[in-house]
């Protein structure tokens, strides 16, 4: 059977209470709303039993949802990145003098792809200035280190072990990794920013997983970051009938037998016969916005900011945004 292409675990867990009422065995769901635009969704996956059902592993999973964030504004995007580097302070290790590795996954001649290497050209790295001045703390500022490794298709090389010989050399303390993602649902692409602390496959959100980069691969927390880009033919395809049927009933007999088979035919059901149609003529492909350059651009701000912001207590939004321009 055809699994439904997702990387969000809000997602896994949508499509497991499909046609249920209680709650996912050995989960733990809150959410928050921060405003008429903004929500916040915590998912913990507390046991084996919600790490099987869910097909992810134990941990929190943090996810930040914005229907504006495609054409978002100026102040709408410093909202966003205070909601997130405020979620991120709260995963940090309780560590003095802390050193972070940013890793930025992903191919950046692909702008789908290229969210990773656009937050890490906007990080404030200060590693070497620890190390020039032969620093160990700073009051305002931690020891922050960024790298884009690129994909094993440039390389030649697993991402994984390129990452994981970074680490054994440079010793962080943490490591956070930001990839893009794919999502089930068309309204959540570049709408959407999930922190994970269970780490992260890169390659996943195009059904292509690598070598994972976690605690257990890398012996050092790891703290993923991953906005969903793309989603499948199938899954747009999905959407587009749902919304045709919804449509068609509001002009029609809403107890036709045709309408009303649709309507309760499942959303898995529905994707499983549409991927099997497409499969055989190649045409279940990845699709993204056409706007996907701004979006880029504009998330990958968000993320940084965040992450900067974060990382050095000792500045604000004002410095960092004084910084990247």
């Amino acid at each position: 059977m055809f699994q439904i292409r997702t990387d969000l675990a809000l997602e896994a867990r949508e499509l497991y209470r499909e046609g249920k009422s209680g709650e996912v065995p050995g989960v733990e769901v809150e959410k928050s709303e921060i405003d008429e635009e903004v929500e916040v969704t915590r998912v913990k996956i507390i046991d084996e039993q919600g790490s099987s059902i869910m097909g992810k592993p134990k941990g929190s999973y943090i996810t930040i949802e914005c229907r504006k964030l495609k054409s978002a504004d100026a102040d709408l995007k410093d909202k966003v990145s205070k909601i997130l580097a405020k979620e991120i302070s709260k995963l940090l290790p309780k560590k003095e003098n802390m050193s972070t590795l940013v890793v930025g996954l992903g191919n950046w001649n692909v702008t789908p792809d290229a969210l990773g290497p656009q937050v890490v050209s906007k990080i404030l790295v200060t590693r070497h200035l620890f190390k020039m001045y032969n620093k160990t703390q700073d009051p305002g500022m931690t020891s922050v280190s960024a790298i884009s490794p690129g994909v094993m298709g440039i390389t030649g090389i697993e991402t994984g072990d390129v990452i994981k010989g970074i680490v054994e050399k440079s010793t962080p303390d943490l490591v956070i990794a930001i990839d893009a993602l794919a999502s089930r649902k068309m309204e959540r692409v570049s709408s959407t920013i999930q922190i994970a602390t269970t780490g992260i496959s890169p390659g996943s959100g195009v059904g292509n997983s690598r070598k994972e980069l976690s605690q257990k691969t890398l012996g050092v927390p790891v703290i993923a970051i991953g906005v969903p880009t793309v989603v499948d033919a199938a899954t747009m395809t999905n959407d587009t009938i749902k919304m045709v049927i919804k449509a068609l009933q509001q002009q029609a007999d809403r107890e036709s037998g045709f309408f009303k088979m649709l309507s309760e035919l499942k959303d898995e059901d529905k994707y499983m016969l549409i991927r099997e149609v497409l499969e055989p003529y190649g045409a279940n492909v990845i699709v993204t916005t056409k706007e996907i350059d701004k979006i880029i651009t504009d998330i990958s701000q968000i993320i940084a900011n965040a992450i900067n912001i974060a990382l050095h207590p000792g500045i604000d939004l004002k410095d960092v945004n004084r910084y990247l321009n």
